[in-house]
């Protein structure tokens, strides 16, 4: 990988052994191995049997995950929150596992509306809950930086799943 960094270097006329770029294709090597390491994981290591029993039914609402990812498209970042909501039956998940779950998808090359949909289905299966719904809210880099070049622009993608009440969910985030 690092000598593709160096030829990617060249490519855009810099010289690759000047001091501040000698140990770029490193750096980004390891940049790369860690914005990518949700591919190494997967939902049921990241929830480590944090699960209990609980008789609960009404929504539990984690809201304000903050994430960043790459997009797929052209390996820039995007970057915002994400909230989620479940309606329990018979199960919880530890707090702290939601978020673990949000960085697992992150942590890959994405698109935000794949990712909002394969969260919600990561929890779904996981805890087989009455409903799970996520909205994620993010920037993208590659509509900031380049093409349209929207500085303030804000994508939002919900996905719901079961008996969810989306509209009394969406009120609690706003």
């Amino acid at each position: 990988m690092e000598e593709e960094i160096k030829k990617i270097i060249e490519y855009v006329g810099e010289d690759v052994t000047r001091e501040g770029l000698v140990k770029t294709p490193e750096r980004v090597k390891k940049s790369f191995e860690f914005l990518t390491s949700g591919y190494k994981q997967d939902v049921k290591s990241v929830v480590n049997g944090a699960i209990f029993d609980s008789p609960g039914k009404e929504m539990i609402m984690v809201k304000n995950i903050e994430f960043y990812s790459l997009c797929e498209h052209h390996l820039l970042p995007f970057f915002g929150k994400c909230h989620i909501g479940y309606i329990p039956n018979k199960h919880i998940l530890g707090f702290s596992k939601l978020p673990r779950i949000v960085d697992m998808f992150a942590k890959r090359f994405q698109v935000q509306e794949r990712m909002t949909t394969e969260i919600a289905q990561a929890i779904n299966d996981i805890l087989k809950p009455k409903g799970v719904g996520v909205v994620l809210e993010a920037q993208h880099l590659c509509m900031i930086m380049r093409g349209v070049e929207k500085q303030h622009s804000i994508v939002r993608t919900a996905a719901t799943l079961g008996s969810f009440d989306k509209s009394e969910f969406m009120s609690h985030i706003n």
